[in-house]
């Protein structure tokens, strides 16, 4: 007898990791831009 898995689990952990790293890249891309941007302003005050 074949046991059937169930596929809808592996899916659903898909999205949660494919969602949750692409929320983790634009956190830090915008928290490396916002310390680029702080970076500009001082030098521009020197």
């Amino acid at each position: 007898m074949r046991e059937i898995i169930d596929p809808l689990p592996f899916v659903i952990a898909a999205y949660a990791i494919g969602i949750g790293g692409t929320a983790a890249m634009i956190v830090w891309s915008w928290i490396l831009m916002r310390r680029a941007e702080m970076r500009r302003e001082k030098s521009r005050e020197l």
